[in-house]
């Protein structure tokens, strides 16, 4: 027996499978977090016998006339899969919306249960929903819920009555024929009835108690914080502050006690092993494997604080403001408002930051915010930063903040040259979305949506990263001739045969030391592995320890072993930053992109930005520091020049095409 969960977009359809499944699949107080179905069996604890039953999460839709790609999967999944019931969730703060949606459910003639959801919501704002009439009216049962909190006898209530009513003819209390979706104003009609039957209905049912008109504290908030001057101002001190507390304050207390027992298994292993083992074999699974994942997870905890910060900024609402405030930015570069949302998304993960992009209905602005979505630091990221913020600049705040406000600047730069390649600088486009109230955030779901982040993060560090720091220590090992390197003759290595060739054109960048191209190239399989083949070619078994080379007390060695100045160690970080992502993440954009010239063309977009923002990051501030241009200047002048060029001639080629355009418009 299958059971679909249809509704409207931040309506709780997620909050409700996770509770009914007992999944932890990613919840947010904003529309559009939910862009593929998803599939669960029921937990047992519900089952009333032993039948087996599978609940479906479905996107969030307005209509059945789908205008999202997300909707359409919504709409082709009922009308062709047939589902045995339709748990329609919806919102009971904003009954006149989700029923119109309710209604086209009902004409379908699949059973269908409806999951009032936020009930307690109206119950404090002393609004009342008579439930018992809104049933008789459609047609269908008719179940109160707060999915939030989890109460199981609303849960078994709703399971009850869906395996009550399946098999059963669902009667529709409004139909319309079928209309011609390409005539607008048939169209218009047909919508002005069904939302005019809607409002008689809600009528009959619900008694508010409080005015729409007047204004609520979360008007007043908005006012503060979504305002189109304060607003951005407020957005960097809250980033600031999320960065301090996880990266200065309270993440490294926790780094320090993870970090002592990395060193203590380290230790334990060695002593296991003895001093008559094999030194390859030692150095394989010493430095290699426990010494380079080790390197990665000890930072483990500063992510994890700073997922938890980010988890209760989305529950609160605050996030979905925020979309608001970049809307008028992103405009103006031809973006779409609801591309913040992807990017916001993307700072757990690429990958279904760059998925979520299906919520965006024009497709040259789709396209475009998933090639721009990774230059926001995702959680692999994270790591490189916290190494490179503890080693050259003393864990300062602003290094994390900066980077994040670095990426919004390369993602109105990328847009900006975009919208004038394709030629569609003149395209104007609109932007509508729900803001949701704002609650107090959620600790549970703030700690489930953490561990589940960590619990990715650790698979990876004990999977990829793993096996990538094995064959690291492996190359770094041999020579071509697969001898044993001898002592100070590292670079004769294998690694540094293929690295060399990597790190003669990044010289200009200030980081042309093979050791340090190796870890860039590793960083495209997993961005993690930046710090684990840091690790392993210089032989610094662990970043996060107290008493040798730490980030808290031993960083000064450990930017002695590297050897590069502060400038050059903040180019380094751009340029792994805002480089391409890991293949997965290409993966991902290959699937939305849909077009084979975009991706190589947004591939080669983010080399470019990469290397460009790293040469002017190491040569203006080595100007500024010693008053003399760094290293390979006029080699890396060059590249950018010739970059340049190539971009001016597709711009060119883009306002040809929109002239084109404009007058055949006028034709």
């Amino acid at each position: 027996m299958k059971i679909s969960l249809a509704g409207n977009p931040n309506s709780g359809k997620t909050t409700l499978f996770n509770a009914l499944t007992g999944k932890l699949e990613r919840v947010g107080n904003w529309a559009g977090v939910t862009i593929s179905k998803k599939e669960a069996p029921l937990k047992k604890e519900l089952l009333a016998d032993n039948s087996d039953i599978i609940i479906v999460d479905l996107p969030g839709a307005y209509s059945m006339s789908p205008f999202t790609l997300e909707e359409s999967i919504t709409r082709d999944y009922i009308k062709s899969e047939n589902p045995d019931v339709i748990l329609n969730v919806v919102d009971a703060t904003n009954l006149s919306r989700s029923l119109f949606f309710t209604t086209q459910l009902l004409e379908l003639g699949i059973p269908v249960v409806i999951a009032l959801n936020k009930s307690d919501l109206n119950k404090n704002r002393n609004s009342l929903i008579d439930t018992s009439t809104l049933s008789q009216l459609l047609g269908c049962p008719v179940i109160e819920t707060v999915a939030l909190e989890q109460k199981y006898g609303a849960f078994n209530d709703l399971i009850a009555k869906a395996i009550e009513v399946s098999g059963q003819n669902q009667l529709a209390p409004f139909t319309q024929e079928c209309a011609d979706v390409k005539n607008v104003e048939t169209i218009q009609t047909f919508d002005a009835e069904r939302f005019e039957f809607v409002r008689q209905l809600v009528e009959k049912i619900e008694s508010r108690q409080v005015s729409s008109t007047e204004k609520t504290i979360h008007d007043q908030a908005d006012r503060v914080l979504a305002h189109k001057w304060f607003g951005l101002p407020i957005f960097a001190l809250i980033m600031w502050g999320v960065f301090s507390i996880s990266q200065t304050h309270v993440g490294p207390l926790f780094a320090d006690i993870l970090g002592g027992w990395i060193d203590a298994f380290y230790g334990f292993v060695q002593n296991a092993m003895g001093e008559n083992v094999s030194p390859l074999l030692s150095a394989l699974l010493l430095d290699g494997i426990i010494g380079g994942v080790g390197a990665v997870v000890g930072f483990l905890p500063l992510i994890m604080v700073l997922f938890f910060l980010l988890a209760l900024l989305e529950d609160s609402g605050y996030m979905a403001r925020v979309a608001i405030i970049m809307d008028r930015f992103f405009k103006k570069v031809g973006l779409s408002g609801k591309s913040i949302i992807p990017m916001i998304i993307g700072t757990g993960c690429a990958i279904p930051g760059i998925m979520a992009t299906r919520t965006i209905q024009n497709e040259r602005q789709r396209r475009t915010t998933a090639m721009l979505t990774p230059f926001m630091p995702c959680g692999a990221k994270l790591p490189v930063i916290a190494l490179f913020a503890g080693v050259f600049f003393q864990d300062a705040a602003w290094v994390g903040t900066s980077m994040y406000f670095a990426g919004i600047g390369l993602i109105i730069l990328g847009a900006l040259l975009v919208v004038r390649i394709t030629g569609e600088k003149n395209t104007r486009s609109f932007f509508i979305l729900e803001l949701p109230e704002y609650r107090i955030p959620s600790i549970k779901l703030a700690v489930t949506s953490t561990l589940s982040r960590a619990k990715a993060f650790i698979i990876k560090a004990g999977t990829i990263i793993l096996l990538c720091n094995a064959a690291i220590q492996i190359m770094q090992t041999f020579t071509w001739q697969f001898e044993l390197v001898a002592e100070g003759a590292e670079n004769t290595s294998i690694l540094a045969g293929l690295a060399s060739p990597f790190a003669f054109v990044l010289i200009p960048l200030g980081f042309g030391a093979w050791q340090l191209a190796a870890a860039a190239i590793t960083g495209f399989i997993a961005k993690e592995n930046v710090v684990g083949t840091l690790a392993v070619v210089y032989g610094i078994t662990n970043f996060i320890d107290t008493e040798e080379l730490a980030l808290v007390s031993g960083s000064a060695d450990v930017a002695t072993v590297m050897g590069l100045s502060s400038v050059a160690a903040l180019a380094y970080l751009i340029f792994n930053l805002f480089t391409p992502p890991c293949f997965a993440a290409i993966g991902a954009m290959n699937a939305e992109l849909e077009n084979k010239k975009w991706l190589l063309g947004g591939i080669s977009l983010q080399f470019g930005i990469a290397y460009v923002s790293a040469f002017t990051t190491y040569q203006a501030g080595t100007f500024f520091i010693t008053g003399s241009l760094g290293d390979g200047f006029i080699y890396g002048l060059i590249v950018c020049l010739a970059l340049l060029s190539i971009l001016i001639s597709l711009v060119m080629k883009g306002s040809a095409k929109e002239k084109q355009k404009l007058t055949l418009s006028f034709e």
